[in-house]
Protein backbone atom coordinates (compact mmCIF):
# COMPACT_ATOMS: atom_id res chain seq x y z
CA UNK A 1 0.00 0.00 0.00
CA UNK A 2 1.13 3.61 -1.01
CA UNK A 3 1.92 5.67 2.19
CA UNK A 4 3.02 9.31 2.55
CA UNK A 5 6.24 7.62 3.64
CA UNK A 6 7.00 6.20 0.51
CA UNK A 7 6.15 9.20 -1.38
CA UNK A 8 7.97 11.45 0.35
CA UNK A 9 10.39 9.18 2.43
CA UNK A 10 12.21 12.65 4.02
CA UNK A 11 10.04 14.60 6.39
CA UNK A 12 11.53 17.70 5.71
CA UNK A 13 10.32 17.67 1.62
CA UNK A 14 6.78 16.50 3.19
CA UNK A 15 6.46 19.39 5.25
CA UNK A 16 8.01 21.61 2.36
CA UNK A 17 4.50 20.62 0.05
CA UNK A 18 1.84 22.95 0.05
CA UNK A 19 -1.43 21.96 0.65
CA UNK A 20 -2.44 22.71 -3.13
CA UNK A 21 0.67 20.06 -4.06
CA UNK A 22 -0.41 17.60 -1.60
CA UNK A 23 -3.91 17.34 -2.83
CA UNK A 24 -3.58 15.06 -5.33
CA UNK A 25 -1.56 12.52 -3.22
CA UNK A 26 -4.60 12.80 -0.18
CA UNK A 27 -7.15 11.82 -2.94
CA UNK A 28 -5.30 9.27 -4.72
CA UNK A 29 -4.96 7.60 -1.23
CA UNK A 30 -8.93 8.42 -0.80
CA UNK A 31 -9.33 6.92 -3.60
CA UNK A 32 -7.84 3.82 -2.28
CA UNK A 33 -9.86 3.43 0.91
CA UNK A 34 -13.82 4.66 -0.74
CA UNK A 35 -16.23 2.27 0.89
CA UNK A 36 -19.70 2.35 0.31
CA UNK A 37 -18.48 5.49 -2.03
CA UNK A 38 -17.44 6.95 0.77
CA UNK A 39 -14.48 7.65 2.97
CA UNK A 40 -13.02 8.96 6.74
CA UNK A 41 -10.41 11.55 6.22
CA UNK A 42 -9.21 10.73 9.83
CA UNK A 43 -8.65 7.09 8.22
CA UNK A 44 -7.11 8.11 5.28
CA UNK A 45 -4.58 10.10 7.63
CA UNK A 46 -4.21 7.50 9.72
CA UNK A 47 -2.99 4.97 6.88
CA UNK A 48 -0.84 7.35 5.44
CA UNK A 49 1.01 7.77 8.12
CA UNK A 50 0.75 3.95 9.53
CA UNK A 51 -0.24 1.34 7.63
CA UNK A 52 -2.14 -1.29 8.95
CA UNK A 53 0.57 -4.84 9.21
CA UNK A 54 3.36 -2.44 8.94
CA UNK A 55 6.57 -4.34 10.96
CA UNK A 56 7.91 -2.42 13.75
CA UNK A 57 10.91 -2.17 12.06
CA UNK A 58 9.27 -0.04 9.18
CA UNK A 59 10.08 3.20 8.78
CA UNK A 60 7.83 6.08 9.36
CA UNK A 61 8.13 9.62 10.44
CA UNK A 62 10.03 10.89 13.43
CA UNK A 63 7.27 11.41 16.20
CA UNK A 64 8.46 15.02 16.81
CA UNK A 65 6.80 15.60 13.46
CA UNK A 66 3.69 14.11 13.93
CA UNK A 67 2.00 17.19 15.00
CA UNK A 68 3.44 19.46 11.93
CA UNK A 69 2.71 16.81 9.75
CA UNK A 70 -1.22 16.52 10.75
CA UNK A 71 -1.50 20.41 10.73
CA UNK A 72 -0.54 20.00 7.03
CA UNK A 73 -2.71 17.06 6.12
CA UNK A 74 -5.56 19.44 7.72
CA UNK A 75 -4.96 22.30 5.71
CA UNK A 76 -4.47 20.16 2.64
CA UNK A 77 -7.67 18.78 3.34
CA UNK A 78 -9.32 21.96 3.98
CA UNK A 79 -8.43 22.93 0.64
CA UNK A 80 -9.38 20.29 -1.23
CA UNK A 81 -12.71 20.75 0.32
CA UNK A 82 -13.05 24.37 -0.26
CA UNK A 83 -11.81 23.84 -4.05
CA UNK A 84 -15.31 21.31 -4.32
CA UNK A 85 -13.05 18.09 -4.86
CA UNK A 86 -15.00 16.55 -1.85
CA UNK A 87 -18.08 17.06 0.19
CA UNK A 88 -19.66 15.51 3.15
CA UNK A 89 -21.68 12.58 2.81
CA UNK A 90 -25.98 13.22 3.75
CA UNK A 91 -27.14 12.36 6.93
CA UNK A 92 -25.65 10.98 9.52
CA UNK A 93 -22.69 9.60 7.93
CA UNK A 94 -21.92 12.93 6.90
CA UNK A 95 -22.06 14.37 10.51
CA UNK A 96 -19.45 11.40 11.45
CA UNK A 97 -17.28 12.80 8.53
CA UNK A 98 -17.70 10.46 6.01
CA UNK A 99 -16.71 12.24 2.72
CA UNK A 100 -17.49 11.72 -0.59
CA UNK A 101 -15.66 12.23 -3.97
CA UNK A 102 -17.35 14.92 -6.03
CA UNK A 103 -17.51 14.87 -10.27
CA UNK A 104 -15.02 17.16 -9.72
CA UNK A 105 -12.45 15.82 -7.71
CA UNK A 106 -12.85 12.32 -9.74
CA UNK A 107 -11.00 14.37 -12.72
CA UNK A 108 -8.30 15.47 -10.55
CA UNK A 109 -5.76 12.69 -11.35
CA UNK A 110 -2.02 14.51 -10.90
CA UNK A 111 -0.61 17.66 -9.91
CA UNK A 112 -1.61 19.20 -13.76
CA UNK A 113 -5.16 18.72 -12.53
CA UNK A 114 -4.56 20.58 -9.58
CA UNK A 115 -2.45 23.37 -10.83
CA UNK A 116 -4.95 24.09 -13.23
CA UNK A 117 -7.81 24.33 -10.48
CA UNK A 118 -4.85 26.93 -7.97
CA UNK A 119 -5.14 28.81 -11.34
CA UNK A 120 -8.62 29.31 -11.59
CA UNK A 121 -9.19 29.56 -7.69
CA UNK A 122 -6.48 32.27 -7.76
CA UNK A 123 -7.71 34.35 -10.76
CA UNK A 124 -9.01 37.59 -9.46
CA UNK A 125 -12.91 37.86 -9.50
CA UNK A 126 -12.76 42.08 -9.36
CA UNK A 127 -10.72 42.23 -12.79
CA UNK A 128 -13.99 40.87 -13.93
CA UNK A 129 -16.49 43.92 -15.05
CA UNK A 130 -19.46 43.47 -12.77
CA UNK A 131 -22.14 43.00 -15.13
CA UNK A 132 -20.43 39.19 -16.21
CA UNK A 133 -18.30 38.92 -12.88
CA UNK A 134 -20.74 35.93 -11.50
CA UNK A 135 -21.91 33.78 -14.40
CA UNK A 136 -18.18 34.32 -15.92
CA UNK A 137 -16.38 33.07 -12.59
CA UNK A 138 -18.48 30.00 -11.94
CA UNK A 139 -17.94 28.71 -15.73
CA UNK A 140 -14.25 29.48 -15.40
CA UNK A 141 -13.69 27.99 -12.25
CA UNK A 142 -16.10 24.63 -13.60
CA UNK A 143 -13.28 24.38 -16.31
CA UNK A 144 -15.76 25.37 -19.02
CA UNK A 145 -13.36 28.27 -20.79
CA UNK A 146 -14.89 28.54 -24.08
CA UNK A 147 -18.38 29.15 -22.42
CA UNK A 148 -16.42 31.81 -20.44
CA UNK A 149 -14.76 33.41 -23.35
CA UNK A 150 -18.35 33.30 -25.24
CA UNK A 151 -20.35 34.70 -22.75
CA UNK A 152 -17.62 37.44 -22.14
CA UNK A 153 -17.95 38.42 -25.69
CA UNK A 154 -21.23 38.33 -26.12
CA UNK A 155 -21.62 40.61 -23.68
CA UNK A 156 -19.24 42.88 -25.55
CA UNK A 157 -21.84 42.73 -28.07
CA UNK A 158 -24.60 42.81 -26.37
CA UNK A 159 -23.08 45.85 -24.66
CA UNK A 160 -22.60 47.88 -28.24
CA UNK A 161 -25.52 46.92 -29.20
CA UNK A 162 -27.50 49.06 -26.46
CA UNK A 163 -25.37 51.88 -25.89
CA UNK A 164 -25.15 52.40 -29.62
CA UNK A 165 -28.99 51.74 -29.47
CA UNK A 166 -28.90 49.14 -32.76
CA UNK A 167 -31.12 46.31 -33.55
CA UNK A 168 -30.83 42.57 -33.03
CA UNK A 169 -29.98 42.43 -36.47
CA UNK A 170 -26.43 44.15 -36.09
CA UNK A 171 -23.84 41.85 -34.79
CA UNK A 172 -20.53 40.86 -34.94
CA UNK A 173 -17.30 43.30 -36.65
CA UNK A 174 -20.00 45.31 -38.57
CA UNK A 175 -21.79 46.45 -35.40
CA UNK A 176 -18.40 47.12 -33.74
CA UNK A 177 -17.57 49.19 -36.99
CA UNK A 178 -20.18 51.38 -37.17
CA UNK A 179 -20.85 51.88 -33.45
CA UNK A 180 -17.08 52.84 -33.39
CA UNK A 181 -16.73 54.84 -36.66
CA UNK A 182 -14.32 57.49 -36.05
CA UNK A 183 -16.84 59.65 -38.05
CA UNK A 184 -20.15 58.70 -37.28
CA UNK A 185 -19.84 56.27 -34.70
CA UNK A 186 -22.70 56.64 -31.63
CA UNK A 187 -19.45 55.36 -28.99
CA UNK A 188 -16.70 57.14 -30.82
CA UNK A 189 -15.33 59.66 -29.04
CA UNK A 190 -14.69 63.26 -31.25
CA UNK A 191 -12.81 64.60 -28.95
CA UNK A 192 -10.06 62.10 -29.57
CA UNK A 193 -7.36 62.19 -32.40
CA UNK A 194 -8.77 60.57 -35.50
CA UNK A 195 -5.86 57.65 -35.45
CA UNK A 196 -6.97 57.24 -31.74
CA UNK A 197 -10.95 56.61 -32.92
CA UNK A 198 -9.85 54.52 -35.89
CA UNK A 199 -7.66 52.53 -33.94
CA UNK A 200 -10.76 52.08 -31.04
CA UNK A 201 -12.67 50.28 -33.96
CA UNK A 202 -10.26 48.04 -34.98
CA UNK A 203 -9.40 46.91 -30.88
CA UNK A 204 -13.62 46.52 -30.97
CA UNK A 205 -14.02 44.77 -34.54
CA UNK A 206 -10.55 42.78 -34.10
CA UNK A 207 -11.34 41.45 -30.60
CA UNK A 208 -15.22 40.40 -31.68
CA UNK A 209 -13.94 38.83 -34.78
CA UNK A 210 -11.05 36.78 -32.73
CA UNK A 211 -12.41 36.38 -29.62
CA UNK A 212 -16.68 35.58 -30.35
CA UNK A 213 -17.01 34.71 -33.94
CA UNK A 214 -15.09 31.40 -33.60
CA UNK A 215 -17.08 30.21 -30.49
CA UNK A 216 -20.13 30.99 -32.38
CA UNK A 217 -18.96 29.17 -35.67
CA UNK A 218 -16.94 25.84 -34.05
CA UNK A 219 -15.62 24.07 -31.38
CA UNK A 220 -12.48 26.54 -30.01
CA UNK A 221 -11.79 24.16 -27.40
CA UNK A 222 -9.96 25.85 -25.17
CA UNK A 223 -7.70 23.87 -22.40
CA UNK A 224 -5.46 27.06 -21.02
CA UNK A 225 -7.31 28.63 -18.30
CA UNK A 226 -4.47 31.52 -18.37
CA UNK A 227 -5.78 32.03 -22.01
CA UNK A 228 -9.12 32.10 -21.16
CA UNK A 229 -8.93 34.62 -18.45
CA UNK A 230 -6.69 36.84 -20.75
CA UNK A 231 -9.58 36.50 -22.76
CA UNK A 232 -12.20 37.81 -20.26
CA UNK A 233 -10.11 40.46 -18.66
CA UNK A 234 -9.64 42.05 -22.32
CA UNK A 235 -13.47 41.62 -22.92
CA UNK A 236 -14.11 43.14 -19.32
CA UNK A 237 -11.72 46.20 -20.55
CA UNK A 238 -13.74 46.55 -23.51
CA UNK A 239 -16.92 46.32 -21.71
CA UNK A 240 -15.79 49.31 -19.29
CA UNK A 241 -15.01 51.36 -22.29
CA UNK A 242 -19.33 50.92 -23.69
CA UNK A 243 -20.00 51.94 -20.35
CA UNK A 244 -17.84 55.23 -20.49
CA UNK A 245 -19.47 55.83 -23.66
CA UNK A 246 -23.19 55.65 -22.91
CA UNK A 247 -25.23 58.54 -23.03
CA UNK A 248 -26.49 59.46 -19.97
CA UNK A 249 -30.58 59.14 -20.24
CA UNK A 250 -32.87 61.80 -20.12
Amino acid sequence: METLFSIYPEVRDLLGTSPEDLAPVLLKLARGMVQNGMFHKGAVGNVALDPPNASLNQQRYPFHDRQQIEALLSRAWSWIERNDLITPSVGINGQNGWMIITPKGEQVSDAQDIQRIREAADFPKWLIHPSISEKVWRTLMRGDLDEAVFAAFKAVEEAVRSAGEYTAADIGVPLMRKAFDKNTGPLSEQSHPEGERDALAHLFAGAIGSHKNPHSHRTVSLTDIREAQEQVIIASHLLRIVDARRKPKP
